[in-house]
């Protein structure tokens, strides 16, 4: 093989895994969500209202919102965990530990409550209403806490009812970077954000479908 038909290859190949790159990263911003929601303007949007990056999924859970509130209205390492991988989390120390039963004490109840992601790491309430959305604003800096992070942030949780007895929960991750290397940490955090996201919407999911026993 002559070295120009190799390095035509390699260009090819190098445009092929870019291309699937892309194309991997831009399924991850939408998981779950449709057209519709993609453009729906949702509560928290106007705290962020030109972000550098956004993210939106969403799931269907087949039951009503009044079923599917309580676990939204308890997350938090600090509350009722994020129903994702524990194990994972706690292996870098977020002290993680989601819970399968409803605990009022540790509902989330006005804005300026804390939610973390782990012990040092909080974000704060900026809007709430009950049974519909919650929304959280902070950033993780590059020391693993709060502080001098290069981008604000906003984590939004809408419940939408669905068909009859079904609710949709759409989730938006929203960045507005406040400095010119901001990327280079949110990108890869993203990518981490897809995969533990994902698996909340099921846990979610899972557990407000649950049949309700007898009596509750």
């Amino acid at each position: 093989m002559t070295s120009g038909r190799r390095s035509s290859l390699g260009a090819v190949a190098a445009a092929a895994a870019i291309a699937a790159t892309w194309a991997v990263r831009r399924a991850s911003l939408r998981w779950g969500a449709t057209d519709e929601e993609l453009r729906m303007p949702l509560p928290g949007d106007d705290v962020l209202p030109a972000p550098d990056l956004m993210a939106t999924r969403a799931i269907t859970i087949n039951a009503p919102s009044s079923r599917a509130w309580p676990w939204v209205a308890q997350l938090g390492q600090n509350r009722g965990g994020f129903y994702t991988y524990d194990w994972l989390e706690n292996l870098v120390g977020c002290d993680i530990h989601s819970s399968n039963v409803i605990v009022p004490e540790l509902r989330i109840r006005a804005v300026g409550d804390e939610v973390r992601l782990a012990p040092p790491v909080a974000l704060k309430v900026v809007a709430v209403e009950d049974g519909r959305h919650l929304v959280l604003r902070g950033a993780v800096g590059p020391d693993g806490t709060g502080a001098a992070a290069p981008y604000d942030f906003t984590w939004a949780f809408v419940l939408i009812e669905h068909a009859p007895g079904s609710t949709r929960l759409i989730v938006r991750e929203r960045f507005a970077y406040l400095a010119g290397w901001a990327a280079a940490l949110v990108e890869p955090v993203e990518m981490v954000s897809f995969f533990m996201s994902e698996r909340m919407l099921r846990g979610i999911r899972e557990r407000a479908e649950r049949p309700t026993p007898a009596g509750d």
